[in-house]
């Protein structure tokens, strides 16, 4: 592509439709349906949200293609069902956009009334519009995220605890409930209200749930490895220690930072 020329998108959106062609495509590619793709599409979102964390440029430029495919993927196959093509969803965004920056698209003196005010106006706007206050939180966001987004709704209209006083005492309310259940099924009722109201606590203390447990899984992992890495220093088998040895192991891996 010559310098500062815009990108474009037609070379891909070509590719796409020659997989999907009926006749000469990727039997593959052919298969496919909206269902079957969308796991695809999440998972290449989280890689690359992977790609940022690890601040890898040449992986988050590969990753950030997989993702835009899926967009191209997604809009081939609703275009192929006579619903909307990929110049459609470029358009919708692009309104979307502009409709949501006043205050840069609009007249001099416009004010931004506010992301949120704005989406909650859109959806006022739509028919048959779910009232809701949680109107709109997807039901595929991964859990801690959604649970997040649910309270923030819900903070909205005023069912909140005014700080952490409220919240703290219902994470100890969960964690004896969690104690006291009996069968599989309360046990996982309550082990997951148990997360809702640690994400509560996240939430009033401002810090992303997700991204801290994906912090705490990556800390674990750079300790269990660690601690692999030490017992095959020591000659011994890993799988063979006591957990009293692994204890130790552990502990001097937490010493070792990371």
């Amino acid at each position: 592509m010559p310098e500062g020329s815009p990108p474009d998108i037609t070379p891909l959106a070509r590719i796409m439709a020659r997989l999907r062609d009926p006749e000469t495509g990727c039997p593959w590619d052919i298969r496919q349906d909206f269902t079957s793709i969308a796991p695809y599409t999440i998972e290449e979102a989280y890689e690359v949200a992977d790609a940022i964390a690890r601040e890898d440029m040449d992986d988050l430029r590969d990753e950030l293609g997989d993702l835009l495919l899926q967009v191209v993927y997604h809009s081939r196959m609703a275009e192929e069902s006579g619903h909307f093509a990929l110049a459609d969803v470029i358009d919708a965004i692009c309104n979307k956009m502009v409709r949501r920056h006043p205050h840069v698209f609009g007249p001099d003196d416009a004010q931004s009334p506010g992301w949120e005010e704005l989406k909650a106006a859109e959806r006022a706007g739509r028919k048959d519009t779910d009232s809701s206050a949680l109107s709109g939180v997807t039901i595929a966001l991964p859990a801690l995220v959604r649970a997040e987004k649910l309270q923030k709704r819900a903070a909205r209209v005023g069912f909140d605890w005014p700080d952490t006083t409220g919240v703290y005492a219902k994470i100890e309310e969960e964690l004896q409930e969690v104690r006291d259940a009996r069968t599989s099924v309360d046990q996982a009722e309550e082990i997951g209200d148990l997360l809702f109201a640690v994400v509560n606590l996240a939430r009033h203390m401002k810090v992303d749930a997700e991204q801290a447990l994906r912090a705490a899984n990556t800390k674990f992992e750079t300790r269990f490895r660690r601690m692999e890495r030490k017992s095959v220093s020591q000659d011994t088998d890993f799988k063979t220690l006591s957990l009293e040895q692994m204890e130790a192991l552990w502990q001097q891996a937490k010493a070792e930072g990371g």
